[in-house]
């Protein structure tokens, strides 16, 4: 009888041990349980560590609560100007109802990257090639909106949506560059017109200043000579300005010279007239030999 009851006991405890291996279950931090009795969902949402469920009448899911980082395969789209471009994305996001992401969708991770592909298209096809290029900010917000709307009602909240690059035909490219190319020549001469406007500007100021001092300009020609000469490996001919050699005439007069009056050539040429003519007179009675004789 005794080994009865330790059999039985015996017997209870292993269908105990077995009852418990089957019913024991352990979910990690990062994870929820979703379990479903016969086919229903239970209220309750088990969390982290060790849990109990009836075997072979509960079934438990255990939905991942971490962020999850999904590359969006690269796009063929053509943008609202008429240019073929490829993009693609990366999405961030992660389930914040563990109960919906079970039951609202069947595979909530494939949904989330079938919607992001659709996005991301009719991103495309609405944008201009310039906002693809250099607003990406604002577009990965409008990608956010249009990702994160029926993802809501799936339990799933998208964190962050980035576009990666933007592939642009060869053709393209290289009229890209000559556009660059040609603004950049544009600026350059704007930039060098407007230098040349400001220095004739102050060439011009810098000749009125000169013309009230003419030893300016004379100055300013032997600064220019003293710095060509500077340079030993060019030959200097220097042309000499009349203007110079009148400044030094005028500098070699004495400052204080009385000035001479201006009969006393008349007077002088007056008084030589009679001894001209006293002259003259000798020279004809000396030259006819019949009056003479």
């Amino acid at each position: 009888m005794v080994e009865a009851v330790v059999a039985a006991g015996i017997a209870a405890g292993s269908a105990g041990v077995v009852y418990a291996l089957a019913a024991a279950r352990v979910v990690k931090q990062y994870e929820r349980g979703v379990v479903l009795r016969l086919g229903r969902l239970r209220e309750s949402v088990r969390g982290p560590g060790l849990t109990l469920i009836v075997p072979f009448v509960d079934r438990l899911r255990r939905v991942n609560m971490q962020i999850v980082t999904m590359p969006v395969p690269a796009q063929d789209g053509i943008t609202r100007d008429n240019v073929t471009v490829r993009v693609d994305a990366v999405i961030y996001f992660k389930v914040i109802d563990a109960a919906d992401a079970v039951i609202q969708v069947e595979d909530y991770q494939f949904a989330v990257s079938q919607m992001a592909q659709t996005s991301l298209r009719s991103i495309i096809g609405k944008s201009d090639l310039d906002d693809l290029l250099s607003n990406r900010e604002k577009l990965n917000q409008g990608l956010e909106l249009m990702i994160d709307s029926p993802a809501m009602g799936w339990g799933v909240q998208i964190d962050r949506v980035e576009i990666k690059d933007v592939s642009l035909p060869e053709t393209m490219k290289r009229s890209m560059a000559r556009q660059a190319e040609a603004d950049r020549e544009r600026r350059a001469r704007v930039i060098n017109a407007d230098a040349e406007l400001q220095a004739s500007k102050k060439l011009a100021e810098a000749a009125a200043v000169m013309s009230e001092q003419p030893a300016a300009l004379q100055l300013r020609l032997l600064q220019t000579v003293v710095a060509v000469a500077a340079e030993k490996n060019s030959t200097l001919v220097l042309p000499f300005p009349v203007e110079l050699l009148r400044f030094l005439e005028r500098a070699q007069q004495p400052a204080a010279e009385p000035a001479k009056p201006a009969a006393a050539p008349v007077e002088s040429v007056a008084a030589d007239v009679p001894a001209a003519q006293a002259h003259s007179e000798i020279v004809g009675e000396g030259s006819d030999p019949a009056k003479s004789l």
